[in-house]
């Protein structure tokens, strides 16, 4: 138990660092068999974002028929769906006061200090209190770029966080101030703000686009589920699947108590990083690919974060 233990600290620090040596479904599978927690992280130090930060509705090339927005009667903006760590960030009376993780959705950690290097120190909107939202990326030529980006921000050394040469890019003004979506961007560029709206974001990765009503009112006129707006979405193309080898599976028990089924495979690199597991899901999946051991599969990471096996080969 103990070398699991050590061995997934060594995991979190090389993430952190923007190297990691394991997938993030790897390390989560790992975590929950010991009911692992990182050394220095608390249950209690979040802070709930002043607007909840929604994640967004998935549509892939190949639902084209697909249509989320089913009728909409004023202008759709697309830009950039950016790949690397979404941040809120609050000013009061036009000051920057407080910057956190997204986490999820409804409270993030602080990262003020972090973000204080990377945005402006003032903003005025519609209200005493606004927040922007926006993503902190690195450059596409850095090796896992959003892993790097995302783990800068839990570096405690403020100045090698600096030296990550990271960028700010907004994408959300609220509350909102102009009738348009776009007029809001605006402002926060007169600010100073770099926006999803400007053209040098393709020095950054990205992992689709983003379908949004532009004007306001309509975009909060149709409303949010639970995860997210009605009024936007992302737009994803499939991935091409490599392929591997399926060596072994493995069944993990997580802390609901639920048994799932994990594919070991012949290591493989899938944008950037080594794979060696992925999920099964249960039996049905299971038999449904007609897998078994020794066979050739083909991998994909699903969102481009969890491996997952699409078919036999």
């Amino acid at each position: 138990m103990q070398s699991i233990k050590e061995f997934l600290d060594k995991a979190s620090d090389a993430y952190y660092k923007g190297s990691p040596i394991i997938s993030d479904s790897e390390f989560n599978s790992l975590a929950d068999s010991i009911n692992y927690q990182e050394v220095g992280t608390k249950q209690d130090n979040r802070i709930t974002h002043h607007f909840q930060m929604f994640s967004l509705q998935k549509v892939f090339d190949n639902e084209l028929n697909k249509d989320p927005f089913n009728k909409y009667t004023n202008t759709v903006i697309v830009t950039p769906k950016l790949d690397g760590a979404a941040v809120s960030l609050l000013y009061i009376n036009g000051d920057f006061v407080q910057g956190l993780t997204r986490g999820d959705g409804k409270k993030g950690l602080d990262i003020t200090e972090h973000l204080r290097t990377l945005v402006p120190a003032m903003f005025h909107g519609s209200a005493k209190i606004n927040q922007i939202t926006g993503e902190v990326v690195a450059r596409k030529e850095i090796k896992n770029a959003r892993n790097y980006a995302a783990g800068a921000l839990n570096l405690k050394d403020i100045e090698e966080f600096k030296s990550r040469e990271l960028k700010f890019i907004a994408y959300g003004v609220q509350p909102s101030i102009h009738e348009d979506w776009t007029a809001d961007l605006g402002q926060a560029k007169q600010f100073g703000f770099d926006t999803v709206l400007d053209s040098d974001w393709r020095e950054y990765p990205d992992d689709g686009l983003v379908f949004r009503i532009n004007n306001n009112e309509e975009f909060e006129t149709r409303g949010y589920t639970s995860h997210h707006p009605r009024g936007a979405y992302a737009f994803k193309t499939i991935q091409k699947g490599v392929e591997t080898e399926l060596v072994d599976v493995l069944w993990n028990v997580g802390k609901s108590g639920v048994v799932a089924p994990v594919a070991v495979l012949k290591p493989v690199e899938i944008d950037g990083a080594v794979v060696s597991r992925a999920t099964l899901h249960n039996m049905a999946h299971i038999a449904a690919l007609d897998l078994e051991i020794g066979c050739r599969v083909e991998v994909i990471r699903s969102g481009e974060i969890i491996p997952r096996i699409v078919r036999r080969v």
